[in-house]
């Protein structure tokens, strides 16, 4: 794959890598030194700055070989958390939503990375990412008070904010060639219009980290929004592919390390560091798997799945998400003794370390049936080096021919552990917040900007702050 070509390329070509490095430098002074002011800035008050590192899993700060010293600067410089304990399920848009909600997926409604819908003919449930904000997202936002506060905000890559009216500057996942900081990076000749058309396909995940960097620059040193949300997404990538703590994690890592540490140096060269609080956090942790359970050969094994027309239908369906699996009963009539029955039998098959109806999942945080149709009817936990996969074919536990990583685990697993750095203007230097979880992240965002967020009942991380 691409990724993996390029993070081993130091090692068998050193004049490649060398390139690499000039081109990088070379994007680097253009889109920073272009970008100015464009008068839309918010030119006083607080500015926060919150960059994810998807999958970056909070064990890995124990380690003193890793790559990333701009992320130990602003841990030395502000305050830490051993451990952020992230919101069931742990996915990235579940999380990410409570990240900037301050509320679990039982009041945002989020459970996957998209909407669950369910075709009419009865086939597989789809996610479909790509829709508005207002039909995913059932709680308010940092950057809905922000607006309310008279304020602005820019996104990079965040997810779950399509169409957000409340979102002013944006360079999203699948971003719009015609948009105004595409159009920014276009003049700057930081990417052509062709390859921001194509961006999610004919690109490399460390191509896109870095042009999303580059946005954010642009956002931040050109249009100063109070609230910029920043997304970054091979770290995820590569250690599904290869496993957490692994070289090439590390090697991902380090990367990351690279884009933050440019989003630092443009804040510092427009003057803007007196102002801006810097949040580093992660969405979730990493675990490493062996064996895959397809919860779905369960339900063809018993008749409620069957083969039409060269596929299987039904009105009973489990959506497997790596450390958990959701099944959802269409109909209504056949929940309660159903999902009982299969309770029953998926707490013996092995590799399954709970299984619980909805009633039993909301004490995770899981959304109550009625509520939304999001809400499974059966929630599935996986142990330890076990993951729930899709098909419908094959046996329902196997081993893995190669180790890789996932997440989606109780949020109660160690692995599951995500990052949380606070370092900048209005921090307090050197302190250790201990555990924490990721529901306090918005209410202490929201302190630092001044505006109001009722919904989030968890207490702000006032010791961190000056």
């Amino acid at each position: 794959m691409l990724y993996g070509a390029f993070f081993f390329m130091p090692i068998q070509k050193n004049f490649a890598f060398q390139a690499a490095l000039i081109l990088l430098s070379a994007a680097l002074f253009t889109t920073e030194c272009a970008a100015q002011d464009d008068g839309s800035a918010a030119t006083n008050g607080p500015i926060v700055v919150m960059i994810t590192i998807d999958g970056f899993p909070a064990r890995a700060l124990d380690d003193p070989r890793l790559p990333m010293p701009e992320l130990r600067m602003l841990e030395a410089n502000g305050a830490h958390a051993d451990v952020m304990q992230p919101v069931n399920p742990t996915v990235t848009w579940p999380n990410h939503t409570a990240l900037i909600t301050g509320v679990n997926a039982s009041v945002h409604h989020v459970m996957v990375n998209g909407l669950i819908t369910f075709p009419d003919d009865g086939s597989a449930p789809e996610v479909k990412p790509w829709v508005p904000r207002d039909t995913l997202v059932h709680a308010e936002t940092l950057y809905d008070a922000a607006a309310a506060a008279g304020m602005t905000t820019g996104q990079v890559d965040w997810v779950a904010i399509y169409n957000a009216r409340n979102v002013q500057w944006e360079f999203a996942e699948r971003p719009d060639p015609d948009s105004p900081i595409a159009q920014d990076l276009i003049a700057d000749k930081v990417a052509t219009k062709d390859e921001i058309a194509s961006f999610g396909q004919k690109s490399s995940p460390a191509w896109r980290d870095e042009i999303w960097t580059d946005a954010a620059i642009d956002i931040l040193t050109r249009h100063t929004p109070n609230l910029l949300l920043m997304h970054l997404l091979q770290t995820d990538t590569l250690q599904h592919e290869y496993g957490p703590l692994t070289p090439a994690a590390y090697a991902a890592y380090a990367y990351a390390d690279r884009c933050i540490a440019r989003v630092v140096d443009a804040a510092r060269s427009a003057g803007l560091l007196d102002r801006i609080t810097f949040i580093l956090t992660s969405d979730h942790g990493f675990g490493t798997i062996t064996h895959a359970i397809r919860p779905n050969v369960a339900l063809v094994e018993k008749g409620l799945l069957q083969m039409k027309d060269g596929r299987y239908n039904g009105d009973t369906w489990f959506l497997a998400e790596g450390g958990e699996a959701s099944l959802f009963i269409r109909d209504a009539s056949k929940k309660t003794l159903l999902a009982q029955q299969l309770k029953e039998y998926f707490a013996t098959v092995p590799g399954v370390a709970g299984a619980y109806t909805n009633q039993e999942a909301q004490k995770f945080g899981i959304p109550a049936s009625g509520s939304t149709d999001q809400a499974p009817d059966l929630y599935l936990a996986a142990e330890q080096g076990y993951a729930f996969v899709g098909g419908t074919q094959g046996p329902l536990v196997s081993d893995l021919p190669v180790a890789r990583g996932t997440h989606g685990y109780l949020n109660t697993d160690p692995d599951m552990g995500a990052l949380f750095i606070i370092s900048g203007a209005h921090i307090r230097r050197g302190i250790d917040l201990g555990d924490i979880t990721n529901l306090q992240v918005a209410p202490t965002v929201a302190k630092i900007l001044g505006v109001s967020l009722p919904a989030a009942k968890e207490e702000p991380l006032t010791s961190a702050l000056q």
